[in-house]
């Protein structure tokens, strides 16, 4: 029999932070990761950077631990005071050693099929492989796995979605020549930064077509759908940034992928997939052409998964609202402090929302099920309305999330 004071369900970027800080606490912790490797949207998304979290910020110990381990793998740099510019590839190696230096069991490859209950409590998870028993299970799949398993309530979706996205990586860009010339381009810097780190040029820009033909990159986008070089929908969103460590590297938060999200059937995702792909190449080429330094540019990596904004919400013992936001209500038992705005994606023009807030806070309510007592879910699945979580669904409160629920596992199982 295989016994653990807590099983993960998803390595991810959430997960991580749940195992990382239960196990240095002392507690027997097991992640069992369907990938082959740990970092979710961190790695197999390409996720880059992580947005910088508040400067109140709680239980961000794991945070500065990555960022302290990808800096020793020459995989980070401090960009405009954030901290969280990563590389891809050297975050794997980075989860790997922090979650051996502590005893997490990993187990990769590894889906969890069903769950072992007893009444009203969740005793174990199914896999292929086996049966794995604890006192809680962790739900950090993103896709609430086991609470779905489990027999938990959802939150009503009203339709409420966000599209997906197929993030990429363009090689082969000259980055000095391009920041010199967006700068000069860009004349109002609204959307566009450029900084030299450890004498390497980092950057970033974007565009949407939410934003009208004042944006610096607007003519050029123009152009290239009245040449055929893009769709319209190719334009929908556009944006960019360097990767950490590898300057002649860029990564594309983007094409958004309009005609799908994180409800689609496997078939509607699979047509979504081959089309963002189409884009992809389509974009590949627009930089070549438009952008100075793009030249000699080349696909060098495109996401392992889909991003994924919003799925399933599980029901917890609070409901995490807007209002709970904008109001910057404060609990008992917060387990992350954020002011990362109201974020929500829109297919249709003109209809996403970016909405600034002042430092707001995440109760731990919204990560324990409502229906489970010993289940637990940190993500982008955590209780909280649409809109709400629109805001907190991002990698650093994601991570908090993660270490403040831990730190409060181990007071209940020690």
């Amino acid at each position: 029999m295989k016994n653990f004071d807590v099983t993960v369900v998803g390595g991810g970027t959430g997960g991580c932070a749940v195992a990382y800080t239960a196990a240095k606490l002392g507690l027997k912790v097991l992640v069992l990761e369907k990938g082959i490797h740990l970092g979710g949207a961190m790695t197999s998304g390409l996720v880059v950077p992580v947005m910088k979290p508040s400067d109140n910020a709680i239980n961000d110990e794991f945070f500065n631990v990555l960022v302290t381990e990808l800096e020793t793998l020459g995989g980070q740099i401090t960009y405009q005071g954030n901290r969280g510019w990563f590389n891809p590839e050297l975050t794997k190696i980075a989860l790997d050693n922090l979650l051996a230096s502590v005893g997490v069991k990993v187990i990769f490859a590894s889906e969890v099929k069903d769950v072992i209950l007893d009444g009203k409590r969740i005793c174990g998870v199914k896999t292929e492989e086996g049966e794995y028993f604890s006192k809680v299970v962790v739900d950090a799949s993103g896709d609430g796995i086991a609470a779905k398993l489990s027999g938990c309530e959802f939150l009503d979706k009203k339709d409420e979605v966000q599209p997906n996205s197929l993030r990429f990586i363009l090689s082969g860009v000259d980055a000095k020549a391009f920041g010199d010339w967006v700068l000069e381009l860009d004349k109002d810097r609204n959307v566009t930064t450029v900084e030299e780190v450890g004498g390497k040029t980092y950057f970033s820009t974007s565009y949407t077509w939410d934003g009208g033909d004042k944006q610096a990159l607007a003519p050029l986008f123009k152009d290239a759908v009245e040449c055929g070089i893009l769709t319209k929908e190719d334009t929908n969103y556009f944006q960019i940034f360097s990767v950490a460590g590898a300057e002649s590297s860029v990564a594309f938060n983007c094409p958004r992928m309009l005609d799908c999200n994180g409800e689609a059937s496997a078939e509607e995702l699979s047509g979504s997939i081959m089309n963002a792909r189409q884009s992809i190449f389509r974009l590949t080429n627009f930089c070549k052409k438009y952008f100075k330094g793009f030249e000699n540019a080349y696909i060098s990596n495109i996401a392992d998964v889909v991003g994924v904004r919003v799925s399933y919400r599980v029901k917890g013992k609070y409901i995490y609202t807007m209002e709970d936001i904008i109001s910057g209500k404060k609990f008992e038992n917060p387990v992350a402090v954020s002011n990362y705005p109201i974020d929500v994606h829109s297919r249709e023009k003109n209809k996403s929302t970016l909405k600034k807030v002042q430092d707001y806070e995440v109760p731990l309510e919204s990560l324990i099920s409502a229906d489970i007592e010993n289940l637990y879910v940190v993500g982008r699945c955590v209780s909280a309305d649409f809109m709400a979580q629109g805001a907190i669904r991002v990698q650093a409160t994601c991570m908090a999330m993660g270490e403040g629920l831990a730190r409060y596992l181990f007071q209940v199982l020690r």
